[in-house]
C-alpha cells in the first residue's frame, strides 16, 4: 500500500525529472546546434568547444564522434582524433563517405603507420574510377609518407627536444624563432595578452607582435615586446635575423598579398620596417626569407608565376650599386610540385634548411637540408625524427655551432598552444665550417664605443665580399666567416686610423669563435697601427697581390688627409742574423713606400725605416709570437 507520504515523495521525484531532463536535452541539443553552425563555417576550434560540452551525454552518437574527430584533425592536436573516429567506425562505419580517409589521417598523425596504410587503402577501395583519378595520387603520397615515417622512427636522430621555458613561452602561441648566429639574441612572434594591437574582433585572437630575449650564460632573459615601430596595431611577424643581430626581416600581410620588410637596429632602437623593393616583393605572396652570411644574397619563398609548385624558394643578389638583381628559382633539386616554406641559410653560407611538403617526408611539412659546395645543391636530406613529425614542422633555425636548433611545436610538455623548443644535437652534431669573429670596437684613448664600418675582403681575389657596422651604442660587432678563405678585415671610422686584421681559415676548419676587441687610434701624431694585410714573398721584399686592397686603403687615407706625413716601418722575428733582418725589414718598408709614390702620394710625405728584430711585440719563442713580430707598421709623424 502506498502511503500518502510516499505518494508525495514519488510525485516530487517524477515532477523533478519531468522538469530537469528536458532542460538537459535542450542544453545538449543547443550546444550541438551551435557546434554545427561553427562546423559548417569550418571554424573547427569553436565547433569542438561546443561538441565536447555535449559529448558526455552523447558518447554513443556516431555523428557527434565523427564531427569531434574531424575537428581534432583540423586542430593542433590531430592525434586526439583517433579514439573518436574509431568509435564512429564501431557505431556506424558507413556514416560518412570520408570516414576511413579521416581515420587514416588520425592513425598517420599518431605514428600508427600500418593502421594508417590499411585505412588509406580501405578508403581507396571504396572509390569509383572517377574519384580514384582525383584523389588516388593523394592517397599514394600519404601511404608513401607512412612508409617513410616508419623508417625514420625506426632510426631516430640523437637529439633532445626541450621546452625553452617560461621566460619565452606563455599560455598563448609562440612561433617563428630566429637567432643571431652566436645565440646571444632570440626573437619570436607571439599572439599573447598585452599585444600592441589587442584582440581581433572576429577570431578573438591577439594580434601578432615581435618579442626579444637575450642569452646570458645559457639563460634566456624574460622576453619583452620589441614595441613600436616594429610591433604595430596589426599582425607583425619576424621571419629572419641577420647573423650579427643588427637586421630583422618581417612579414606583413598587406591585405592578403604578403610582403617582406626590413628593420635595422640603430643603437638600441629598431627602425621603422621598410618594404623590400621589387623584384623581391611582387604582386604575389612572399612569406619567409633568410640572409646569406655576407648579407648580399637573400633566400626567400614566393608563389609567383613560373615556379615549379605552389610556393618555391628563390635567391636574389645585391649588386655593387645596392640594387637587388632578378631572383633565381633554386630549381627542381630543392623545389617540388608541392609547397616549400621556412627557408634558413646557415652562417656557413652553403647549408640551406627549409620545410617542404615534397621530397621524402613523413607528412605535412618536414624540415630538410641541402648543401651547395660548388654551385650545385645536394639532394635534400630529411633531418629526421623526432624533429620531424607527421604534422607541419616549419621555421627551423640552427646556431652557427650546429649544436642547437630552435623551432615551434605543440607538445604535451608545452605551456599552451604553440611553444618554442630547443633541439640539442647529442652525438650526431651537424659538421659546420664557420668562424664567428666578434668583439667590441672602442676608442683607444677613452674606451668609448665606436660605430665603425667593417669591410671583409677575400685577400686571394682582392675582392670586398661584405660590409657591416658595429653598434653605435655598444660598439659590438659580429661577422660570420665561412671556412676556406684568407680574409682581410678592415675597421674604419671618421677621425680614426683604420685597423686591419688578417684571418686565414683553412677549408677544413670546424666551428670556432674568436673574440677580438679592437681599439681605434685617433688620427693624431704618434698614432701607430699594424698593417696586417700586407704580405711579402718568403725571404723577399716583393709585395704579393693579396696586399693590394690594404695598400689602396692606405692610399685613400693619405689622399683624404693631405697634411699627413707618415713613416712605414718593417719588423722581423729573430731568426737569422741581425744584419740580414735589418736589410729585409728596410727593403720591405721601402717596397710599401714605393707603391704609395706610384699611386700619387708625394715622397716628401713618406719615410721608411727597418728595425729588424729590435722591437718585438711578442715572444720569439713560439711560432705565433714570431708571426706577430713579422709585421709592417704605419705611424703618423705630422698632421
Amino acid at each position: 500500500m502506498i502511503t500518502p507520504y510516499f505518494r508525495s515523495v514519488l510525485f516530487a521525484v517524477i515532477l523533478f525529472f519531468a522538469l530537469i531532463i528536458p532542460s538537459q536535452f535542450y542544453a545538449q541539443s543547443a550546444e550541438i546546434r551551435r557546434g554545427d553552425g561553427f562546423f559548417r563555417q569550418n571554424n573547427y576550434e569553436k565547433a569542438l568547444e561546443q561538441y565536447l560540452i555535449a559529448y558526455d551525454a552523447n558518447r554513443n552518437d556516431a555523428l557527434l564522434n565523427y564531427k569531434i574527430g574531424k575537428c581534432y584533425l583540423n586542430s593542433k592536436y590531430k592525434a586526439k582524433a583517433v579514439s573518436y573516429l574509431e568509435k564512429t567506425e564501431e557505431l556506424e562505419p558507413t556514416i560518412e563517405a570520408d570516414l576511413y580517409f579521416l581515420l587514416a589521417q588520425a592513425y598517420h598523425q599518431s605514428l600508427e603507420w600500418d593502421k594508417a596504410i590499411t585505412a588509406y587503402e580501405s578508403y581507396a577501395d571504396m572509390l569509383n574510377l572517377s574519384e580514384l583519378r582525383t584523389i588516388g595520387p593523394v592517397i599514394e603520397q600519404r601511404v608513401e609518407q607512412c612508409r617513410t615515417g616508419k623508417r625514420l622512427v625506426e632510426e631516430p636522430v640523437k637529439v633532445t627536444i626541450e621546452n625553452i621555458g617560461n621566460n619565452i613561452n606563455s599560455a598563448f602561441p609562440e612561433y617563428a624563432p630566429v637567432i643571431s648566429s652566436d645565440e646571444s639574441v632570440l626573437m619570436f612572434t607571439s599572439r599573447r595578452e598585452g599585444s600592441t594591437g589587442g584582440k581581433d574582433r572576429i577570431t578573438g585572437e591577439y594580434d601578432e607582435d615581435v618579442y626579444i630575449s637575450s642569452n646570458s650564460a645559457g639563460n634566456w632573459s624574460r622576453a619583452r615586446n620589441i614595441g613600436e615601430p616594429v610591433s604595430t596595431r596589426g599582425h607583425d611577424s619576424n621571419i629572419a635575423l641577420s647573423n650579427d643581430g643588427q637586421k630583422l626581416l618581417l612579414y606583413k600581410d598587406d591585405n592578403g598579398i604578403g610582403n617582406i620588410y626590413e628593420s635595422q637596429l640603430r643603437g638600441q632602437s629598431w627602425s621603422a620596417p621598410v618594404k623590400l623593393p621589387a623584384p623581391i616583393n611582387s604582386d604575389n605572396h612572399e612569406s619567409s626569407a633568410s640572409y646569406s652570411p655576407d648579407g648580399r644574397t637573400l633566400f626567400f619563398v614566393s608563389n609567383r608565376p613560373g615556379g615549379l609548385g605552389g610556393r618555391d624558394i628563390y635567391s636574389a643578389k645585391l649588386n655593387s650599386s645596392g640594387i637587388w638583381e632578378n631572383p633565381v628559382n633554386l630549381g627542381n633539386v630543392i623545389n617540388t610540385p608541392l609547397d616549400e616554406e621556412g627557408v634558413f641559410m646557415h652562417p656557413d653560407g652553403k647549408t640551406l634548411y627549409f620545410s617542404s611538403q615534397g621530397h621524402n617526408n613523413m607528412g605535412g611539412f618536414d624540415i630538410f637540408k641541402s648543401v651547395n659546395d660548388s654551385g650545385t645543391w645536394s639532394a635534400p636530406e630529411n633531418i629526421g625524427y623526432p624533429i620531424n613529425t607527421p604534422d607541419d614542422d616549419l621555421f627551423f633555425v640552427i646556431a652557427a655551432s650546429g649544436i642547437r636548433g630552435y623551432y615551434a611545436s605543440v607538445k604535451d610538455s608545452g605551456s599552451g598552444d604553440l611553444d618554442i623548443y630547443v633541439i640539442n644535437f647529442i652525438d650526431e652534431k651537424p659538421i659546420v665550417y664557420v668562424t664567428i669573429l666578434k668583439g667590441t670596437i672602442t676608442d683607444a684613448l677613452d674606451d668609448t664605443p665606436v660605430e665603425a664600418d667593417i669591410q671583409i675582403v677575400d685577400n686571394e681575389l682582392n675582392e670586398v665580399i661584405a660590409n657591416f657596422n658595429s653598434n653605435s651604442v655598444t660598439g659590438n660587432y659580429l661577422v660570420s666567416l665561412p671556412s676556406g678563405k684568407n680574409y682581410g678585415i678592415s675597421v674604419s671610422a671618421e677621425g680614426y686610423l683604420f685597423h686591419s686584421e688578417n684571418i686565414n681559415i683553412p677549408l677544413a676548419t670546424g666551428y670556432q669563435e674568436i673574440i677580438k676587441d679592437i681599439e681605434l687610434q685617433k688620427i693624431i701624431v704618434g698614432s701607430r697601427i699594424v698593417l696586417n694585410n700586407i704580405f711579402f714573398d718568403y725571404d723577399r721584399a716583393t709585395l704579393r697581390r693579396e696586399s693590394i686592397t690594404e695598400l689602396d686603403r692606405l692610399v685613400t687615407l693619405l689622399k683624404n688627409s693631405p697634411r699627413l706625413r707618415i713613416q712605414i716601418s718593417g719588423h722581423t722575428d729573430n731568426r737569422g742574423s741581425a744584419e740580414y733582418n735589418q736589410n729585409l725589414s728596410e727593403n720591405r718598408a721601402k717596397a710599401v713606400v714605393d707603391y704609395l709614390i706610384e699611386k700619387g702620394i708625394g715622397s716628401a710625405r713618406l719615410e721608411y725605416k727597418g728595425f729588424g728584430f729590435q722591437r718585438p711585440i711578442a715572444s720569439n719563442d713560439t711560432e705565433d709570437g714570431r708571426q706577430l713580430n713579422r709585421r709592417t707598421e704605419f705611424e703618423i709623424l705630422e698632421n
